[in-house]
């Protein structure tokens, strides 16, 4: 166990409530990104709500006294409470959650809760948290989390925890996975390592993990599986940064995995992240192939040696990578893969170079992003020495139109507009065609099966093809057609599944890639004068209020209602703004203050038109108005200073 013992002792509030500690974890809400899959989800698999659960936070409840009462939320799939229902309240975050973080620390500290932030950016950049929790947790937290559970009892918490020393993955205890509300999310996670051997200056894995990989027991794993198993699970993402970082303990895992897969009847299908010279060991990829590892994610990168080299992606440089992808294909596995673009080598030819590379691979999710330094990695210290980062940037979200530093060969606006057109190219509907014959010419008995039972899956496809392939038009129907009749019978439930993930990120690039600010403005603009003239009574009495605000993050659209409003409102101008989400990236700030007698029915019917687009609707009102409106409001941003 190691502390930062040079901070303070901070004078606690000793838990004086009759009863045990009341403790609430919280997973914020991520802002829409390309891993939400939000088409997918809400127009297909309409029963999920997102893709993983807060793995972390289930496993911080297993290092809870016993007596202890824990409950974990998780706003991307439920509503926050915001009465006083906890002694403690501990906040998990990423980069990119960082915002929304501060928000709950703030709200729920007024609240009169002990507030405590951790996760991976507190464990990154600790010092962004002082004066807003009353502790910060810096680090894997198997042995300081329990000290600090323990100096809370006793009323002498510590305003900082760090772990400083190694810890034994043995000591990690089976989540609490009962707490989460599996039901909700496409699949479970586990995780069965910690670290990577290698040295990709961009990468923060190795700042906050080390560089030596450190594994649970194949019987920690087993128990584990028999929690999720009892719970009725399927499908189980391994969130390792990279499962054979360590081969033979890997080896060790899998072959774990094939027996207990076949005791119990190949009772899941798991998918992992690897690194590329899984391909060079046939072993390991029957290994995978037996245990039913459905797919890989693999940091591909860039197919420029160059580039490679001056990232320190060295074992991307053993074998020709195009290669590699196809035996892993021949092996019945899928892949999903990570590109970047923006290294001090890359030019504007880059992109031609990772669309070609992308297109032949026929890899469907494929990540690119805009090259971006992380906090404490290798690639922020040198380009901070260099004079080239950016302030006032957002960090830890590379699926977005811009970056933190200056590019070296091409200038700031040619990469981002070649970025957008890489982006445009490669989620077209002819381009996700060719990438899946190019697929399926090599993977022609995947391993992939859907995991629901006939009905399910026969009501899957028909809110596919309502929702992606009838409403593409013809040209949608001749390229669905033109990979579904192409690609042989064993391989056409992935074909969909391809099509599935490849909307998704279609319709995430078309609002947030390649849609220029002018064009969002402009329908914005015609959003907002069309419900002037729908609500001109509400407008008139003050009941109604419509703006825009023009900000560095977009658009927003301003709606308030503060007693009876237009009739109109809740039919033509809900379905307007409705519009305008679904074709744009334009958030909504909804704000109601009062209703008016007989208008209940009508705001609940506008709300749930609206909840398809609730990760980018902020709803604003009082508890008391809230409660007259039985609607789920976890689809929706929940605006805490109103409450």
């Amino acid at each position: 166990m190691a502390t930062d013992d040079s901070k303070p002792m901070k004078s606690a509030r000793r838990h004086e409530r009759p009863g045990p500690v009341r403790l609430l974890l919280i997973n914020p809400r991520f802002p829409e990104s390309f891993w939400s899959f939000r088409w997918g989800i809400d127009k297909v698999l309409t029963d999920r709500r997102a893709v993983n659960p807060p793995l972390g936070l289930a496993t911080l409840a297993a290092l809870c006294p016993p007596d202890w009462e824990v409950s974990i939320v998780d706003e991307n799939v439920e509503a926050l409470p915001v009465g006083g229902h906890a002694d403690i309240v501990g906040v998990c975050g990423m980069g990119v959650q960082h915002a929304r973080q501060v928000e709950l620390l703030s709200f729920y500290r007024r609240q009169g809760a002990f507030v405590v932030a951790g996760g991976s950016f507190a464990s990154l950049c600790p010092e962004r948290y002082e004066g807003l929790a009353d502790t910060v947790i810096a680090g894997e937290a198997e042995y300081i989390w329990p000290a600090f559970c323990r100096d809370y009892m006793r009323g002498a918490t510590q305003s900082s925890y760090r772990e400083v020393g190694v810890v034994d993955l043995a000591d990690s205890p089976t989540p609490r996975f009962e707490l989460l509300k599996l039901e909700r999310y496409v699949s479970a996670s586990l995780q069965f390592s910690r670290g990577c051997p290698y040295r990709c200056e961009f990468c923060d894995i190795i700042v906050m993990f080390g560089r030596r990989p450190r594994t649970k027991t194949p019987e920690q794993i087993g128990v584990e599986l028999d929690g999720l198993r009892a719970l009725g699970i399927r499908r189980v993402f391994f969130v390792d940064d990279n499962l054979i970082g360590h081969k033979p303990r890997a080896k060790v895992l899998l072959a774990f995995l094939i027996n207990y897969q076949r005791r119990h009847g190949y009772a899941f299908q798991f998918g992992t992240e690897a690194s590329i010279n899984v391909a060079e060991d046939r072993e390991l990829l029957a290994l995978l192939r037996d245990a039913s590892f459905t797919w890989l994610f693999i940091g591909i990168e860039s197919p420029d040696a160059a580039s490679l080299e001056e990232a320190g992606k060295a074992q991307n440089l053993r074998a020709d990578m195009l290669t590699a992808v196809r035996t892993i294909y021949s092996h019945g596995i899928d892949l999903l893969a990570g590109f970047i673009v923006g290294f001090d080598n890359d030019t504007r030819d880059s992109f031609e170079h990772q669309y070609r590379f992308i297109t032949a691979s026929g890899i469907q999710v494929a990540m690119v992003g805009l090259l971006s330094a992380l906090p404490r990695t290798p690639l922020y210290e040198r380009l901070q020495r260099e004079g080239r980062l950016l302030p006032e940037t957002r960090e830890g979200d590379n699926t977005r139109v811009g970056t933190n530093f200056i590019p070296r060969q091409m200038s700031y606006d040619a990469m981002v507009t070649g970025y957008t057109e890489l982006w445009r190219r490669l989620t077209c509907d002819a381009s996700i065609s060719e990438r899946i014959l190019a697929k399926t010419r090599y993977l022609r008995r995947p391993i992939y099966v859907s995991g629901e039972s006939l009905s399910e899956r026969l009501a899957l496809l028909a809110r596919f093809v309502l929702h992606g392939l009838l409403a593409g038009g013809p040209r949608r129907w001749f390229y669905f057609s033109r990979s579904f009749l192409g690609s042989p019978p064993t391989t056409w439930a992935l074909v969909v599944n391809d099509w599935v993930c490849a909307l998704s990120m279609q319709h995430f690039a078309m609002r947030h890639l390649c849609a220029s600010a002018a064009n969002e403005r402009s329908m914005a603009q015609a959003t907002l004068d069309f419900i002037r003239q729908q609500c001109d009574t509400g407008l008139r009495q003050r009941t109604l209020e419509a703006s825009l605000h023009l900000g560095k993050q977009g658009t927003q659209l301003i709606i308030t209602i503060r007693g009876a409003v237009d009739k109109s409102f809740f039919i033509r101008a809900t379905r307007r703004i409705e519009k305008l989400l679904e074709c744009s990236a334009t958030t909504l700030s909804l704000r109601i203050e009062s209703l008016a007698a007989g208008e209940r029915r009508h705001v609940m019917r506008s709300l749930r038109r609206l909840s398809r687009y609730g990760d980018r609707v902020t709803v604003r009102m009082s508890t008391s108005v809230s409660a007259l409106l039985p609607v789920d409001w976890s689809a929706f941003q929940r605006d805490l200073d109103e409450v």
